[in-house]
């Protein structure tokens, strides 16, 4: 026997032992043989099908160096990568960056961006049949795609050119790659019988996704349906209890001073004016109206958002209290969570910034759209949080066959029909009814949504701001070349929709505020807070909208910082009716103490202690109620005081360890549930937000207020320790269910998980597939109306339905010192590395290094992708 046999086939003894039991194997009889070799052909079957799957996850993972061939390139752009994939691209020309960003976002994020258009043109059903057809129906009736074909002919020309690169670079991809090299979920697709090939990118998809960001970000509109249906059941009295008004006195706005002086708001000047209209009972055919419409929306799938107690931080520090004597800018926007997450990470930069090549700049952008969304430049930083101003209307309509009354006469009623492609079904044809205030969405029903509907002679007409064609866009890239004040501001002066609260910070050292979006201007029988009655030409809008010079802004305050977590912009005495549903300011208040507080010590603020300022984690409801808890008599002693002594120590932060922050936020859902479930329709049972917050919050003064006894016991008037003590004892029992018998075995994080779900096939049922796309279980601190806002809906349960979406701190005096995380990963594959490879950094209160000179980038650099012109 040769070496070579050896070394192949093992020693001598081996060979021979394996001779030995073939042979034994062999006197087998063959039926004893037979089922051995079923087994070993099924396992190969089954190996073989593992390692094709293996291939098939693995095929759409994009090619990260070497050299591709862009088409159109007028010269090379490279692209570097970091050991998370965060790219940054280097080119010489805007359309060149403009097209590579095409070409990198359709690498990792294709199929996202695929569905996301297929949304917001209402065409869900064709790729997943009738479960998207209630979404189509939705955003057909108001018409998102057919306002972002209008947007084409309203942009800049610079603009509308950065939007054809991009679809350029993405559509080039798509040449070169069939449906299963560009994502895993195409393969699953066809799996299922679909046949389906992506078609080629345009301008108007990337303009209609910002209709979808403003959906998100809309307002006010489930608050004035669900003040409606409370009135029901309550009176005034008790409506106001639950919808309480924002409290100046307890919350700071954002901008402490400064009026509107002949249009043009000035910061240092004082002027008082206010309305206070007075609304009219609705008819109970109008509220089933509007009940219905309820029902409609919450049907929208989370991939665009539900518009509820979505919240997020922002604050600049002036160089004057900071450690390295510039300003300090944070963001967190709190949004859905999602796999993978809304945002990726990137850096556009030109080699050398020169008139046909402006930009350098990073930051997270949307997959989708050109530009960086929020991030930074050369010379500014900037961050979003939702202003929240209510530019959405619910108008009720009397409406009788094919006309509407308004002013006493009966108008034609606007119609038009689209026609649904439905997978696996019949084409849908929808009929879409518009009055002169905005599209039917009551109409939007299973049943007769084919042919137009109202309830009892009434419908829902929508008014909303971004039905109105705007010039958003062209904010997002002005943006990114700012480089002062005045051009911040000259940006901020095209934003549109969704309305945000803009924080500003410069190499110059300057801090800034501006309010920037479309805010209607009501005539005087509608404050927005309700669905007004369509039929009273004194309900109407003015089709004036607030001047942009008139809304509030500030630049280098005295207090040498500025504050943004959706708390009220400005005080009442404000002339401009901006909304009456502000977030309650309970984070915006924890953010002002913090800075307060190091302020106040003599500190410095570093990057370290404002990212750490990102995951603080007080409960700001707890300070008020837990005195109340632990005076509370007649519980049971032994295992219901168990729970009662953890609340006793608890230092009131929700960590994700914290045995305490579990029973504490176990009892607040119960607690909810018994004080309010009599008093609320189902549907809008208390989520447990700031607002239920401050409605808690004052009803514990009154403790024989109405709202605390129990409607279902005629015979017992309940008060407030009496719903205390049986939430107290609920507690008890349920986190014993669910956890331990033994307090010391609880953790809120075991309760408060994050799961990542795919937002299509994540939900199909199929574990396989759920198990490939999915990505669940991390246990996570914070809550609602926290400052590390992980936020839960008490009304379903305890895991987080939102969260920070990503967060960052920008250090104006060095970039390269800069902070940044983002909620997943850059990648939305689900077999790549970065497809969830920032998640446990962020879940562990983390950031990566943002770093933004070339040296840096090329040190941090693990793959380089060259995109050359086509030879």
């Amino acid at each position: 026997m040769t070496d070579q046999t050896v070394s192949a086939h093992g020693s001598p003894d081996e060979a021979a032992a394996r001779r030995s039991w073939w042979r034994t194997f062999r006197a087998w009889p063959r039926w004893a043989r037979i089922p051995a070799y079923v087994a070993t052909g099924l396992v190969l079957v089954l190996l073989a099908a593992a390692v094709g799957g293996l291939v098939l996850y693995r095929k759409p993972l994009p090619q990260t160096s070497g050299t591709v061939e862009l088409p159109g390139l007028g010269a090379e752009v490279e692209v570097l990568r970091d050991e998370h994939g965060i790219p940054q691209v280097y080119a010489d020309s805007d359309a060149d960056l403009m097209r590579a960003q095409g070409y990198v976002h359709a690498q990792e994020r294709f199929y996202e961006m695929d569905v996301r258009r297929h949304v917001t043109a209402g065409r869900l059903a064709e790729l997943f049949g009738t479960d998207g057809l209630v979404t189509d129906k939705m955003i057909r009736t108001m018409g998102w795609r057919r306002v972002a074909e209008q947007e084409l002919g309203l942009i800049s020309a610079e603009t509308r050119s950065a939007l054809d690169s991009y679809a350029a670079g993405v559509n080039a991809y798509l040449a070169q790659h069939s449906a299963s090299d560009i994502a895993v979920e195409y393969t699953l697709l066809r799996a299922s019988g679909l046949d389906y090939t992506p078609e080629p990118w345009t301008a108007v998809d990337s303009l209609a996704w910002l209709k979808a960001m403003a959906w998100d970000l809309r307002g006010n509109m489930g608050e004035e349906i669900d003040r409606v249906v409370t009135s029901l059941d309550q009176s005034p009295e008790g409506v106001a209890t639950l919808f309480p008004p924002y409290d100046f006195d307890r919350a700071t706005p954002i901008v402490t001073r400064g009026a509107v002086v002949d249009g043009v708001f000035e910061q240092d000047a004082t002027r008082n004016a206010t309305r206070n209209p007075r609304r009219v009972a609705l008819a109970p055919e109008a509220v089933a109206a509007l009940d219905g419409l309820r029902d409609s929306l919450e049907e929208m799938p989370a991939l665009i958002g539900r518009g509820d107690a979505l919240g997020s931080n922002s604050w600049v520090v002036a160089g004057e209290h900071t450690a390295t004597g510039q300003p300090l800018l944070a963001n967190d926007p709190h949004l859905g969570v999602s796999l993978p997450g809304i945002w990726m990470q990137m850096g556009l930069h030109c080699r050398v910034v020169a008139a046909d090549c402006t930009l350098d700049v990073a930051g997270f952008t949307f997959s989708g759209i050109p530009g960086v969304v929020i991030g930074h430049n050369a010379d500014i930083a900037w961050g979003f949080t939702n202003l929240g101003p209510d530019v959405s209307d619910l108008f009720l309509e009397k409406v009788q066959g094919s006309t509407w009354t308004y002013d006493g006469h009966q108008e034609p009623l606007r119609v038009r029909e689209e026609t649904i492609v439905v997978r696996d079904a019949d084409d849908f044809t929808l009929r879409v009814r518009e009055t002169a205030h905005g599209p039917l969405i009551s109409d939007v029903s299973g049943e007769i949504s084919s042919v137009g509907a109202n309830s009892g002679g009434y419908a829902v007409s929508l008014a909303w701001t971004a039905l109105q064609p705007s010039t958003t866009a062209d904010a997002i890239l002005l943006l990114n070349r700012a480089a002062d004040w005045d051009e911040f501001r000259a940006a901020a002066s095209r934003f549109a929709v969704p309305s945000q609260n803009l924080v500003y910070a410069d190499r110059e050292g300057h801090i800034g505020y501006q309010a920037p979006g479309l805010v209607p201007i009501r005539q005087s029988g509608n404050d927005g807070s309700m669905p007004a009655e369509g039929w009273l030409p004194e309900n109407d809008w003015t089709g004036e909208f607030v001047p942009f010079d008139g809304l509030p802004s500030v630049l280098d305050p005295e207090e040498g910082f500025i504050v943004t977590a959706n708390q009220a912009v400005i005080g009442p005495e404000y002339p401009y009716a901006l909304t009456s549903d502000w977030d309650h300011g309970y984070r915006s208040e924890r953010i002002r103490d913090l800075l307060e507080a190091e302020l106040a010590d003599g500190g410095d603020i570093t990057v370290d202690e404002m990212a750490a300022m990102q995951t603080d984690e007080l409960n700001p409801i707890a300070a008020t109620l837990v005195p109340y808890l632990l005076e509370v008599d007649g519980l049971p002693r032994g295992y219901y005081r168990e729970g009662l002594a953890e609340l006793a120590d608890w230092d009131l932060r929700e960590g994700a360890e914290s045995g305490a922050a579990a029973y504490f936020n176990v009892v607040w859902s119960n607690l909810l549930r018994l004080a309010f479930a009599d008093d609320l329709r189902a549907r809008i049972a208390p989520t447990g937000g700031d607002r239920w917050f401050k409605v808690v919050a004052d009803l514990l003064d009154d403790p024989a207020a109405d709202l605390w006894d129990d409607r279902r016991t005629e015979d017992v008037r309940e008060v407030r320790d009496d719903v205390l003590r049986e939430a107290l004892m609920a507690a008890r029992d349920e986190i014993t269910k669910r956890q331990s018998v033994r307090p010391q075995e609880w953790s809120w994080g075991h309760l408060h998980r994050l799961d990542l779900r795919n937002q299509t096939l994540g939900g199909s049922g199929i574990g396989a597939v759920e198990w490939l796309l999915n990505r669940d279980g991390f246990e996570v601190g914070g809550g609602s109306g926290v400052v590390n806002a992980t936020g839960w809906d008490a009304s379903q349960g305890y895991g987080v339905t939102s969260a920070p979406s990503m967060r960052m701190v920008v250090s104006l005096a060095d970039f390269d010192d800069s902070r940044w995380i983002n909620l997943t990963g850059v990648s939305g594959h689900p077999a790549s590395g970065h497809y969830v490879d920032q998640t446990e950094l962020y879940v562990a209160g983390r950031t990566l290094p943002w770093v933004f000179g070339r040296k840096g980038v090329e040190d941090a650099a693990e793959d380089t992708l060259v995109l050359s012109p086509q030879r």
